[in-house]
């Protein structure tokens, strides 16, 4: 491969989708402590295993925002010496941290009250205290999730839900409508523990209650600890978008054929491209740069998160060395 290679630096920051995930995220931490602390008070009064599980499932999540809040800012730090592609990855570790604590401390501290509970049940008292609470809980934590799924559907444009959480690249916008549609969802099971328990006279129907709290925060655990595994490793651009990037790079008229497309993300704003392009032999260096500089230009249009590209001038013989080894079709599928 020849040494002959062009660094672009094309940083694009988008602060509207950053602004909006904030304001999501600063609306979900009013919003929990708003009623953590209520919810221990109702717990303390009506005897709930549900409620208290509720309220720790609260103030988690206020530190979860702030621990968010926190991996946003760092995750905006200018590159250094030590760290010359930026500090992007920041925002990933601290969500990695949310989802421990989201499975640990809520989901764990939730199974085993509700085990305990079930175990050793205490006869519930006034559940009067509780449905108020539990009554202005829903309103508090779903104004909030408004607030988030708002910013969510407008991130996630006509693309399914799932498929969007799968391939973002920005955790800090899914999240908060994680967290918020759990503490929703949450909230009408330990309802549903506290209303039957005092129906039936089965006060471990909300130890159950309690547990099925547990179980539900440890699965969006599961869903950010396996999304934000992806990302620390070091994840890329998808099949398809790769593959767009490899025609529009062809397109260009200076370029006779395209190798090995390398991508990675260093920050949900932050995408470095590496590309190894054989040009028309018969173009001399400076309008090798021209057309580079147009390679650039186009991908920048396509592709705005781009941070870094690495335009490399590839040999014939380094482009079909790549293709005989049947790389593409290993990379590509369908290519």
């Amino acid at each position: 491969m020849s040494d002959n290679s062009i660094v672009l630096d094309t940083h694009d920051d988008t602060p509207e989708a950053h602004g909006e995930s904030k304001a999501a995220t600063i609306a979900a931490i009013a919003a929990n402590i708003a009623i953590g602390v209520i919810k221990f008070i109702a717990s303390a009064m009506t005897g709930s295993a549900a409620m208290f599980s509720e309220g720790i499932h609260s103030i988690v999540d206020s530190g979860n925002g702030l621990l968010v809040l926190l991996g946003m800012h760092q995750a905006k730090k200018p590159a250094d010496v030590t760290h010359p592609f930026g500090y992007g990855r920041e925002l990933y570790f601290w969500i990695l941290v949310v989802a421990v604590s989201i499975f640990a401390v809520g989901g764990g501290v939730s199974v085993y009250e509700g085990i305990h509970n079930i175990r050793f049940p205490e006869q519930l008292g006034d559940p009067t205290a509780a449905y108020i609470v539990l009554a202005l809980s829903i309103l508090i934590e779903g104004a909030s999730f408004g607030v988030a799924w708002k910013h969510f559907r407008a991130a996630k444009g006509k693309m399914r839900a799932l498929d969007f959480i799968k391939r973002s690249k920005d955790p800090s916008l899914y999240t908060v409508v994680l967290e918020d549609g759990a503490a929703i969802t949450g909230l009408l099971i330990a309802l549903a523990g506290v209303f039957f328990g005092h129906l039936l006279g089965i006060p471990q129907l909300d130890g159950i209650a309690s547990v099925l709290i547990g179980l539900l925060l440890m699965a969006v655990a599961f869903v950010l600890l396996r999304e934000t595994k992806a990302l620390l490793i070091g994840e890329g651009l998808e099949t398809d978008e790769l593959l767009d990037m490899r025609a529009l790079i062809a397109a260009d008229p200076s370029v006779e054929d395209v190798g090995v497309v390398r991508s990675q993300f260093f920050g949900p704003q932050d995408l470095l491209i590496n590309a190894d392009v054989q040009f028309d032999p018969t173009l001399h260096s400076g309008e090798i740069d021209t057309s580079i500089e147009r390679i650039e230009k186009s991908l920048k249009a396509k592709f705005p998160q781009i941070s870094n590209a690495f335009i490399e001038v590839a040999s014939s013989e380094d482009v079909a060395a790549y293709r005989s080894t049947s790389l593409l079709q290993k990379e590509y599928p369908g290519a």
